[in-house]
């Protein structure tokens, strides 16, 4: 029972994103049975009885949008989703840029994650001048019910990996590729991510961090635009919206795997050295 009501609700999202498209019919071709018209004539009325086929027209509603927006579903780089900005935004003016772009997303339906039994927009948190930006994938229960990205568990995790680092929580800049929660904490799906991704491009634009990490296989897929393991993406830097961009594992996956701990703190390390930071020191 549990398994039909969340396809049901997974159609009533999907049908109720269309709608917010403007497709408010779903046609298929069929053929009616008999039916009778009332034909008036000169003279007289008569019936006249006929069998109608309806054919589907054709659905135009995607013809306005733009290359990326045809392409919704595919994965585009954050590098081809729109140009580099010519000039930095001044440091004293990010925090009101980040700010007008929370307000250019308002109360979002662009997505089918708006029906999907979200409580709140997760935008970020952080520094608005930082040097390093953290990415997930999208937020779970307890950042829907806060309004804040990496506040449960594997928040607290990834506040102590920043703390290992020689940095706090306030210091560095974090948000995810969706900003609404998936239902049962599924990855985002590709309109899903490639309709957010607008606004995270205009937040790291407006940051520009030195380096981004991507925590997790989805964040890195959406953020780099390529399927790949992230056994093959980990040890090296790659190139997102002019930032150095580094692979690790997700809070979440070290928390239900800590073996991987060692394997992420190497991917912590290299971001330090990169960034000429020092490991705190432990008592």
């Amino acid at each position: 029972m549990a398994a039909a009501n969340d396809r049901t609700e997974h159609v009533r999202a999907y049908l109720e994103y269309f709608r917010d498209m403007g497709v408010h019919e779903f046609y298929r071709n069929e053929t009616l049975g008999p039916m009778k018209f009332r034909v008036e004539g000169e003279t007289a009325a008569v019936e006249e009885t006929v069998s109608v086929t309806l054919t589907a027209p054709p659905v135009t509603v995607l013809e306005t949008l733009t290359p990326t927006e045809l392409n919704i579903a595919n994965l585009v780089s954050f590098n081809n989703l729109a140009p580099m900005p010519l000039a930095r935004v001044p440091a004293e003016q990010r925090a009101a840029a980040l700010e007008a772009i929370r307000k250019d997303i308002g109360d979002c339906t662009r997505c089918p994650l708006a029906y999907a039994g979200r409580r709140s927009i997760v935008f970020a948190n952080g520094d608005p001048n930082a040097r390093l930006m953290f990415v997930g994938e999208g937020p779970g229960a307890d950042e829907d019910a806060q309004g804040l990205p990496f506040v449960g568990k594997s928040g607290q995790l990834l506040n102590n990996m920043i703390g290992a680092m020689g940095l706090r929580r306030e210091d560095v800049y974090v948000a995810n590729i969706v900003k609404c929660r998936p239902p049962a904490n599924r990855a985002p799906e590709p309109v899903e991510a490639n309709t957010c991704t607008q606004f995270l491009v205009r937040q790291m634009d407006v940051v520009q961090p030195e380096v981004v990490v991507a925590l997790g296989a989805t964040a890195a897929m959406y953020l780099l635009g390529v399927r790949q393991s992230l056994a093959s993406l980990r040890g090296r830097f790659h190139q997102v919206r002019g930032a150095k961009c580094a692979i690790t594992y997700h809070p979440a996956f070290l928390l239900r795997d800590p073996t991987k701990k060692a394997d992420a703190w190497k991917d912590l390390q290299m971001v330090m050295g990169e960034m000429g930071l020092k490991a705190e020191k432990r008592e």
